[in-house]
């Protein structure tokens, strides 16, 4: 078997050139943007937990409260103290019309997060995550 010049090696080699170059402009950009949607998703999936979570301490310190004003209060203070700098804003609604012994109270929890600079990868700039928790009221505590 005899080699031709335009099976060489030589010749293969030549008309190779610059292929490297062109497939880590193409993958670079797309591994940068495949790491900027994995951070994005866990900080999504991070706030979600931070939310339940968040919901359930409130419901948990309501049903503690000893008035519907005060299980109001207790919420509003659990959620905001649990979800800290996590969010750009928090909203807090307590249903407390069944507060009462052997009742149940309810809270929901809603936490606009910031994406912080992931809105040029089609994220908007904020994602609200919510979240409602139900605990139940002791049906043998003292009114005091």
């Amino acid at each position: 078997m005899t080699v031709t010049p335009a099976d060489s090696p030589r010749r293969k080699r030549a008309d190779d050139r610059g292929s490297i170059a062109a497939e880590l402009a193409l993958a670079v950009p797309l591994l940068v943007l495949l790491i900027f949607l994995l951070v994005g998703a866990f900080n999504m999936g991070r706030a979600n937990i931070d939310v339940h979570t968040a919901a359930g301490a409130a419901s948990r310190a309501a049903s503690l409260a000893r008035t519907s004003t005060g299980a109001t209060t207790a919420a509003h203070a659990s959620a905001t103290a649990n979800l800290g700098d996590d969010c750009a804003r928090v909203s807090v609604s307590v249903d407390n019309g069944n507060f009462r012994p052997g009742g149940t109270v309810t809270v929901s929890v809603a936490c606009f997060v910031p994406t912080r600079g992931l809105s040029r990868v089609g994220l908007p700039s904020t994602v609200t995550i919510t979240s409602s928790s139900t605990s139940p009221i002791d049906r043998y505590r003292a009114d005091t």
